[in-house]
C-alpha cells in the first residue's frame, strides 16, 4: 500500500512523499532538494523578506542621493555647521564685535561650573523638565483613555484636544501669563478667592509652576496623538475577553492597554525631555523672562541671555555645548536603563 501526499512548494514544484508500509522507508522527490540547492541567492533573500515591500531605485546611487539631498542640506547648514561653530567658539574669548579673539582652552567651561548661577540653572532645568514630562504624559494618557471610551462625538473631542498644537509657543505663553496674572487674570482671581497668595512675578515657586503648566499644555496634544494611535493597535479581542471576565474599563486600560503602550510611552518620554531642554524658550521668554531671581532661567534661555543680551559669546557657546551634552546623556541613560523594560511584543 502506497500513500502519496502532495506538499505545496514555494518554487512551484510539488514533491511527492512515498511511504511503504512494512519497509519504513521514505523518499522525498528529488525536485525539493535539487530546487533548494539550485535556488539563486536573490530568490532566497526574497523568501526571507516575504511580506516586506521593496523599493527599487535602480542600480546607481543617483536617485537615492537626490531624494536625500534636501534633508542633508538642512542638516548641514542648520545643525552640523552651527554645531562645529559652537565647538570652536566655546574655547575662545572674544569681544562682542569679534575684533579681539583669544584662545583660552577650557576656561569658559571652568567658569561655568564655578558659577552658582549656572548650577542653579541646571537644577531648575532638571526639575522643570521632569515635572513637565510627568504632567504632559499623564494628562495625555488620561485624555486618550477618556476619548477612547467616548462613542458619540469622539472626533469633536479629539479635534478640540489637538487645537493647542496649532498655537505658537509664544502665543501660548502670553495666554497663560494673562490667565494667571495676579492683577487681572481670571484664574489668579479664583486662586485669591481661596486664600492662595498667587504671584508669579514675585514668588519663584509660582513662576516655575506657571511655566510648567504652560509648557505641558502646549505639548499634551503631541503625546495625545501617539497614544490614541497606540490604543487603536491594542487587539479588541483582548479587551473584550477581559470585559467578559469582569474587568472594568480602568482595569482593562491599566492591565492590558498600558503595557502594550510601553514602546509609545518610552518614545514620548525621550521626546518630552528633548522638548523640555530645547523647545520651551519661547514660553519662558513670554511668561517670566527667566525670573523672578532666576527661578525659571532654564539652560536654553540662559544661552540666549548670555549670548544675545550680555554678548558673552564664548560662555554662550560653551553653554550650548554643555546643553547638547546633557540632552545626549539623558537620552542615553533612558535607553540604557528603561528600554530593556519595554515590551515590544503584542
Amino acid at each position: 500500500m502506497t500513500l502519496r501526499l502532495s506538499i505545496p512548494w514555494r518554487d512551484g514544484r510539488a514533491p511527492v512523499l512515498q511511504r511503504r508500509h512494512g519497509g519504513g522507508q521514505s523518499k522525498v522527490g528529488a525536485g525539493a532538494t535539487a530546487g533548494g540547492s539550485r535556488a539563486p541567492a536573490k530568490a532566497r533573500r526574497r523568501e526571507q523578506e516575504a511580506g516586506l515591500k521593496r523599493a527599487n531605485f535602480g542600480d546607481g546611487p543617483g536617485l537615492p542621493t537626490l531624494l536625500l539631498l534636501p534633508q542633508l542640506l538642512i542638516l548641514l547648514f542648520f545643525f552640523f555647521i552651527p554645531s562645529l561653530r559652537a565647538l570652536m567658539q566655546s574655547v575662545l574669548l572674544s569681544d562682542p564685535f569679534g575684533t579681539n579673539v583669544q584662545f583660552v582652552w577650557f576656561d569658559n567651561f571652568k567658569m561655568l561650573f564655578a558659577s552658582s548661577e549656572y548650577r542653579q540653572s541646571i537644577t531648575v532645568t532638571f526639575w522643570f523638565t521632569v515635572a513637565q514630562n510627568v504632567l504632559t504624559l499623564g494628562s495625555a494618557l488620561v485624555l486618550a483613555f477618556a476619548t477612547d471610551r467616548i462613542v458619540r462625538g469622539r472626533s469633536i473631542y479629539r479635534t478640540i484636544i489637538l487645537l493647542p498644537y496649532a498655537i505658537a509657543p509664544a502665543i501660548a505663553g502670553i495666554l497663560w501669563a494673562f490667565l494667571f496674572n495676579p492683577a487681572v487674570g481670571p484664574l489668579a482671581q479664583v486662586l485669591h478667592s481661596f486664600g492662595i497668595a498667587w504671584d508669579p512675578n514675585l514668588n519663584p515657586t509660582d513662576a516655575l509652576i506657571l511655566v510648567t503648566l504652560a509648557a505641558s499644555w502646549k505639548h499634551i496634544c503631541y503625546d495625545y496623538i501617539f497614544l490614541v494611535v497606540g490604543l487603536l493597535a491594542v487587539p479588541v479581542s483582548l479587551m473584550e475577553a477581559a470585559a467578559v471576565d469582569g474587568a472594568g474599563p480602568i482595569r482593562r486600560f491599566v492591565s492590558i492597554a498600558l503595557p502594550m503602550l510601553g514602546p509609545t510611552i518610552f518614545f514620548l518620554t525621550v521626546m518630552n525631555f528633548i522638548y523640555g531642554f530645547f523647545e520651551t524658550f519661547a514660553i519662558i521668554d513670554a511668561v517670566t523672562k527667566g525670573g523672578p531671581a532666576g527661578a525659571t532661567n532654564i539652560l536654553v534661555y540662559k544661552v540666549f541671555v548670555d549670548g544675545f543680551v550680555n554678548l558673552d559669546l564664548g560662555s554662550s557657546a560653551a553653554q550650548s555645548v554643555l546643553l547638547m551634552s546633557f540632552a545626549l546623556i539623558c537620552t542615553l541613560l533612558q535607553f540604557r536603563y528603561f528600554d530593556r523594560k519595554v515590551n515590544y511584543g503584542v
